[in-house]
């Protein structure tokens, strides 16, 4: 189904150990928003939306576990050098006790990703417009993590992810477009 090149889909380079800002990043990973809610969101959405943009859906899918990647990559060289003292400092404390500097799919506050996440309605516009709203609200945290850190290595990183998720948010808007045109011309009998 994939074909898998091991790289990232963008080069991930940090400047310095920063926990603090690792953790905020953690929200981009398990939680509600993140890039693994989102991939799973899409990829199973794709069961009822109609064929002219099932694509779409399977496409931003697949490219949103590659920034999970990213994410992990983040995370991890932004905490593979801190000491338990920083990690506690940073609020990772308990991840750390757990499991040391591994990634555990949880929000920024330490609340276990659920399968609550994935927003799943059946119906074509309404899993779209809930798409745009996840793909806005994951670009106002890249943002806002963006305006955390002073490390411009990472910032670069960030703005691509940010940037992407303008792209996606076009994109399902387009296909809303393309879903109400089609409802417009069916006909009835």
């Amino acid at each position: 189904m994939w074909i898998y090149e091991k790289k990232l889909q963008y080069p991930v380079r940090v400047s310095k150990c920063d926990p603090r800002v690792a953790r905020y990043l953690v929200e981009q990973y398990g939680g509600a928003d993140g890039e693994l809610s989102a991939a799973l969101r899409y990829l199973n959405q794709r069961y009822s939306i109609p064929n002219k943009v099932i694509g779409l859906l399977t496409d931003i899918g697949t490219e949103e576990f590659a920034h999970l990647e990213m994410i992990a990559t983040m995370i991890y060289k932004l905490t593979k050098d801190a000491t338990p003292q920083q990690m506690e400092e940073a609020g990772l404390g308990p991840n750390y006790v757990i499991h040391d500097n591994g990634l555990f799919y949880n929000n920024s506050s330490g609340v276990p990703w659920t399968a609550a996440y994935i927003q799943a309605k059946g119906d074509p516009l309404a899993d779209l417009y809930e798409d745009i709203a996840a793909e806005e609200k994951a670009r106002a945290t890249y943002q806002w993590i963006i305006d955390m850190t002073d490390d411009v290595d990472l910032q670069d990183g960030l703005k691509f992810l940010r940037e992407r998720e303008i792209v996606h948010a076009m994109r399902f808007k387009e296909a809303v477009e393309i879903i109400k045109a089609d409802q417009g011309t069916r006909k009835i009998f």
